[in-house]
């Protein structure tokens, strides 16, 4: 009995180390499968278009609550902060830099980027477990093209279009609290918001966005294409979306920030 006991943990263990190299491998392959789908026509056109009207135009709202709240913040903590050290003129810089750069990308990511991907993973592990996915392949489609290729290729459209539109939302939320707490002018902001911003800065934010949307997308389908168990296989799943899509995107940040800074 000790021996199975200690054979039983070692299976365990072995399994928790090998278990994200293989979850690593399947991602990597599912990444090169979707590119080699992309590059091979016809392309299905109307299949992209509602992907993106699903994640781009439904997370409008999301996107526009979350960087108006985030550009009023900043502003506030540095018309609150700034003073003290005797500059106040720049909160326009602080926030357009704060939130072009870093916070807009990753707070957008983060937000809209659980959305999507719980609705990606619980659809196609839906599909999954009703074996309508085994269906397409008795037909000879190719579930990759038919439905992982429409949805990385919106994600990673759209991320950065919902990025760019938030750092602008956000912007003005700043630009709120710059007038109605320091009394600075409307044109003393956008002035000093345009003077820091460079298109280094704005390329920057959406290239992290283009990379956290297809990160989000591809550990979607993944799972998504993995449930087993029923409903109670899909609720896993999900949940394991939105937490790795969470992870990659703080790991990936990281890593973004460097290269981009030695870029630009």
């Amino acid at each position: 009995m000790r021996w199975f006991r200690r054979r039983r943990g070692g299976e365990a263990d072995e399994n928790r180390f090998t278990k994200p190299a293989v979850a690593a491998g399947e991602l990597a392959l599912l990444a090169g499968r979707t590119f080699a789908a992309l590059a091979r026509p016809p392309w299905d056109w109307r299949s992209w278009i509602v992907q993106m009207e699903r994640i781009g135009v439904r997370s409008l709202t999301v996107t526009y609550v979350t960087t108006l709240f985030t550009g009023m913040v900043l502003a506030l903590q540095a018309a609150y902060s700034l003073p003290q050290i005797g500059v106040k003129y720049y909160i326009g810089t602080v926030v357009a830099k704060s939130l072009v750069r870093e916070l807009g990308p990753v707070l957008v990511a983060l937000v809209v980027g659980g959305r999507i991907g719980a609705g990606m993973t619980a659809e196609l592990g839906t599909m999954k477990v009703s074996e309508q996915i085994d269906a397409l392949r008795s037909l000879a489609v190719d579930p990759v093209r038919e439905l992982v290729v429409p949805r990385v290729l919106a994600a990673m459209l759209m991320l950065p279009a919902l990025t760019l539109l938030g750092n602008v939302v956000g912007i003005i939320g700043g630009l709120a609290i710059g007038v109605t707490v320091l009394d600075l002018t409307a044109g003393f902001y956008m002035n000093d918001v345009l003077t820091s911003l460079s298109l280094e800065d704005v390329w920057s934010g959406l290239g992290k966005a283009f990379v956290f949307g297809f990160f989000i997308s591809v550990i979607a389908c993944r799972n998504g294409f993995n449930v087993t168990g029923g409903a109670d296989g899909v609720g896993r799943a999900t949940t394991q979306t939105v937490v790795m899509g969470a992870m990659f995107t703080l790991i990936s940040d990281f890593f973004l920030t460097q290269l981009f800074h030695l870029i630009f």
